[in-house]
């Protein structure tokens, strides 16, 4: 045995206090980011400057700011104006509220979103999936046609709730929790609510009254056609002619992007062509429904409007859940695209808390759930902005129009507002990802067209929890079902590869080789259990009807074994008992520091034996090899 008296074995790690190690491990799950590395070696005063700065970033890049930027930031806060102007009142009706609270939440949401959000090219206002959604889930409850005061209270409060929810997850750094929403799952329920807001429109396109409040494709399809008495063809026309516009300012815009203005201006153009023509021809007289009258004047304070004290105060609270979910989910999505372009980053935690800020500031002043939507970012990137400034022109330009220009739309007819949501609609229904998932990742296509339909056929509600609950069945099915793969010697090398991946790498005589391919824990402890024995079993009859040198050895490859439970370790004790049970060993190779504090701790070290623990596969191999010689010579 003088051959393995000098063989590298495996340390055991340092003991560390349990507080540090909790310590540790609370650090990498709240603050892998370490946002308080800043603070360190700090005087009290500069500490709480920089707390401030964390808060509210506006306190930290205002001081560097200059007129260049503000020249850029002006032109682009002009630009997205006349886009979230046309977009407030075409959203607020789409969520059954008054148009003009539309406006109030292009307002004052930017303006906190200008002093608390760390993106520099986020345009902040509303967007038309959270608000279906609200209209869908509060819709179930009240009436907005029958009880049109308290479905605007409820909407207030679930905008509250959203925003309470939003902060409180950038608060506690729980963040993460969001990740659970994959990019399929967005996609897919994203394209699918965007087609079921299109569908709604049609409402709007055929100038129908009697509508369905429900949101799948059937009722739509047979609302639509039951109806047909009410078809206004005048409406339909000044749609259609609408819509087309609007697609082909974006086909232009698309072409050549420095025209981007082309298809920004778009929808305001619309609205000032489609309320003068209304005017002049006296349509409304004719069937062409319009906006009617906007109240004129700033937010009228709504926080003794919330409905704490009502009976549908659970339905308020479930809505402002999920609609905060999608806003943050698709504001910092949108964030953190924009942000990799121009090469900086942006904290998530800290968007959540000033989402959740603006949104509970807006709900106490007449706004409802506002993020950051993807159209009307990018025409705030492509129009040069260089900061958040361009969301405080924004609001400053929407301020000027509530106070002095809200009764230049009471003729806006609605086909032209049913015309932008449809136009901004499609960019969102991409047949492209669909094709792109199929061919990268089968599961993630499934996940993507079961949201889609989910969204389409049932409802969004269904479309979203079908949507996550497949994200987590796969997250599960990771954890459950972990990777094993036999490994073998690439020829004239000391590297040992996967055998399926690696056509070159041939088996070690006497020696398999398997490698675990995550940490293990009390739901994949059984399947790995009953994996090792499976994967025995076929190399020995391999080796039987090949008549070739028996099996002797097992080696189990732990590099990706970051840690393991009570449930994995009973799990390697039996495999062990097993495996001796056939007269085999099993030895352990490339075992990490957490793994070896453990099986020191459970004494499964000594049963074990330290010298059936190597630091790499190449020396447990090479220990292995030397026995086997050894009992050949004897």
């Amino acid at each position: 045995m003088g051959g393995l008296d000098h063989r590298i074995t495996v340390p055991l790690p340092r003991p560390q206090p349990f507080f540090k190690t909790m310590k540790s491990t609370m650090k990498e799950t709240f603050f892998p980011d370490d946002p308080l590395r800043q603070f360190k070696n700090q005087t009290l005063c500069r500490k709480v400057a920089l707390g401030f700065q964390y808060f509210f970033p506006i306190l930290e890049w205002a001081p560097r700011y200059t007129l260049d930027y503000f020249k850029s930031d002006f032109l682009a806060g002009i630009t997205i104006a006349t886009l979230a102007i046309p977009q407030g009142i075409s959203y607020a009706k789409l969520t059954n509220l008054p148009p003009v609270v539309g406006l109030y939440s292009s307002f004052v949401p930017p303006l906190i979103y200008a002093m608390m959000g760390s993106s520099r090219d986020l345009a902040v206002g509303t967007v038309a999936v959270a608000s279906l959604l609200m209209a869908s889930m509060l819709g179930d409850e009240v009436s907005a046609a029958q009880q049109p005061t308290l479905y605007l209270h409820l909407a207030f409060t679930a905008t509250f709730f959203a925003g309470v929810f939003q902060a409180a997850l950038g608060l506690l750094r729980l963040g993460f929790i969001i990740d659970f929403l994959s990019h399929a799952t967005i996609e897919g329920f994203m394209a699918g609510a965007a087609m079921v807001v299109s569908l709604q429109q049609l409402k709007g396109i055929m100038g129908i009254d009697h509508f369905t409040n429900k949101t799948d494709i059937v009722s739509v399809m047979r609302s639509i056609f039951t109806q047909t008495h009410e078809w206004e063809w005048r409406t339909v026309v000044i749609g259609c002619c609408f819509l087309i516009f609007l697609i082909l300012t974006k086909r232009i815009s698309k072409m050549r992007p420095k025209l981007f203005w082309v298809s920004a201006m778009a929808p305001l153009t619309s609205v000032v062509i489609g309320s003068l023509a209304v005017y002049l021809s006296h349509a409304e007289r004719h069937g062409v429904q319009v906006v009617g009258h906007l109240q004129k004047g700033l937010n009228p304070p709504s926080l003794t409007d919330l409905e704490f004290g009502s009976q549908y105060l659970t339905t308020a609270i479930k809505t402002g859940i999920v609609t905060g979910i999608i806003g943050i989910a698709e504001g910092i999505a949108v964030g953190r695209s924009f942000a990799m372009f121009k090469n900086y980053n942006i904290d998530g935690n800290k968007e959540m808390v000033a989402f959740g800020t603006m949104n509970i500031v807006g709900s106490f002043t007449s706004c409802y759930l506002t993020t950051g939507p993807f159209s009307r970012s990018a025409v705030n990137y492509n129009a040069g902005c260089k900061t958040a400034v361009s969301n405080i022109v924004m609001a400053i330009v929407v301020m000027l129009t509530l106070l002095f220009l809200t009764p230049l739309f009471r003729y806006t007819p609605l086909v032209v507002l049913s015309s932008i949501i449809i136009s901004a609609m499609l960019n969102l229904i991409d047949y492209n990802v669909a094709i792109h998932l199929w061919k990268v990742d089968k599961f993630d296509f499934v996940v993507f067209m079961s949201a889609f339909l989910g969204v389409v056929f049932a409802s969004v509600e269904i479309g979203l929890v079908i949507a996550v609950s497949l994200s987590l069945l796969r997250v599960l099915l990771y954890i459950s079902r972990p990777r094993t793969l036999v490994i073998g010697n690439i020829p004239g090398s000391k590297m040992y590869k996967s055998m399926d991946h690696y056509t070159l790498a041939s088996t070690v005589p006497g020696i398999l080789i398997l490698q675990i391919g995550s940490p293990i824990y009390f739901t994949n402890a059984g399947y790995l259990r009953e994996r090792i024995t499976r994967w025995i079993d076929e190399e020995e009859d391999k080796l039987k009807s090949s008549e070739e040198s028996s099996l002797q050895y097992v080696i189990l490859e732990m590099g990706a074994v970051g840690s393991i439970d009570t449930s994995g370790l009973n799990m390697l004790k039996e495999a062990k008992k097993n495996i001796e049970k056939r007269g085999l060993k099993m030895v352990l190779a490339n075992p990490g520091s957490e793994l070896m504090k453990k099986l020191e701790k459970s004494k499964l070290m000594e049963e074990i034996g330290e010298d059936w623990i190597h630091p790499t596969v190449e020396k447990a191999v090479e220990a292995c090899n030397f026995i086997l010689h050894t009992y050949e010579q004897i």
